[in-house]
């Protein structure tokens, strides 16, 4: 199969010996939205600029549409970079700005004008063409930025958290353009962010990094609620983390952990020694479902913000543990604080790992 992107064990080490990734494998079928997410320094912005050619690869190889580009300088591969301060030229106008491209690849004049009037259109940018780039606000900035990236027909379409710069209501709203864009376009997308929900919520798969290395490459359901590794776990969502020793006990497709809670149950290799349980997967009270997971504790801490109402409950030997919850069942309980409280697991939302 020919994919629009593929690394084969890429690579990038430093002369002073830092490693920034390490093998790195992905592929990337057309007209995907692929996001990389990790903490800051973890090397998904290297990895991006490794695509794009502005970071030379230590090892591995880089292929476009099955072309091997490793070599290839950056104005010459089939790609575009968005940067999070857009890299806008301010003494240039929008029209400006987006040529900017095409006059790198010396488009003829006639068609440089089509394809500007057309992307101009697109993003709703044609009553500003003649103004400077800095006079515009931050959205319409956003906007030339992937007017220009967008305006030279590229393959793939890399950027590097180009929403980092926008306030909350606005960050939204070009997330919601974004999307719809990528959907019509059909062209690839490779995004790299530190923002969860933005990774989850737009991508169609996402890939976790932790110190250079790939933690985990899954659909962002999968990635919620079935993390693969500690750090995952950790870092995606709101998890529980239970250490355990593999037991023999098991239940058709779950495998089972003795913990100092006793067994617990989930879905997961036959000999994991962790569970996962994301916080809204308890329950406050008793559901009697099969093999239900049982854990007592005293309430420490409760919010509630608009129908969730997050609790902190401290389990027997100390361990506090986050819980979600709907608002109504706790005011229908009237959890206070200190209060004892018995919590319920279904196995099959837990998930078992390997420490």
């Amino acid at each position: 199969m020919l994919y629009d992107l593929e690394l084969k064990s890429v690579g990038k080490t430093y002369p002073d010996g830092t490693v920034a990734v390490s093998d790195f494998d992905l592929k990337v079928e057309k007209g995907e939205f692929v996001a990389f997410l990790g903490p800051s320094g973890c090397g998904k912005s290297t990895t991006l600029r490794m695509i794009a050619g502005f970071e030379e690869i230590t090892n591995g190889d880089i292929f476009i549409m099955g072309q091997n580009i490793s070599k290839t300088p950056p104005e010459k591969r089939p790609t575009s970079m968005i940067f999070q301060n857009y890299a806008l030229f301010p003494h240039m106008s929008v029209r400006q700005n987006i040529a900017f491209g095409l006059d790198i690849k010396g488009t003829p004049k006639a068609e440089k004008d089509r394809k500007i009037d057309r992307i101009l259109d697109m993003f709703n940018l044609t009553e500003f063409a003649d103004r400077k780039a800095d006079k515009l606000s931050g959205g319409q900035r956003q906007r030339i930025a992937l007017a220009r990236g967008l305006v030279v027909e590229p393959e793939i379409l890399l950027l590097d958290e180009p929403l980092g710069a926008l306030d909350a209501n606005l960050r939204r709203i070009i997330q919601n353009e974004l999307k719809l864009l990528q959907r019509d376009l059909g062209i690839t997308f490779v995004f790299v962010t530190h923002a969860q929900s933005e990774a989850l919520g737009l991508s169609d798969r996402v890939v976790v990094m932790s110190n250079g290395v790939v933690e985990q490459i899954s659909a962002p359901k999968e990635l919620y609620t079935r993390p693969a590794t500690p750090f995952v776990a950790g870092f995606i969502g709101s998890n529980t983390l239970i250490e355990g020793k593999p037991s023999q006990g098991r239940d058709q497709e779950l495998q089972q952990i003795e913990t100092r809670y006793g067994p617990i149950s989930g879905v997961g290799a036959a000999d994991a020694n962790l569970a996962v349980i994301p916080a809204e997967a308890f329950t406050l009270g008793l559901r009697n479902t099969p093999g239900e997971i049982r854990l007592e504790g005293t309430v420490t801490a409760k919010q509630v913000v608009g129908s969730i109402g997050y609790f902190r409950v401290k389990l027997s030997d100390g361990y506090e543990i986050e819980v979600e919850a709907h608002a109504g069942a706790i005011e229908a309980q009237n959890y206070a604080l200190g209060s004892p409280v018995t919590l319920g697991v279904d196995p099959m939302s837990v998930t078992l790992i390997h420490h």
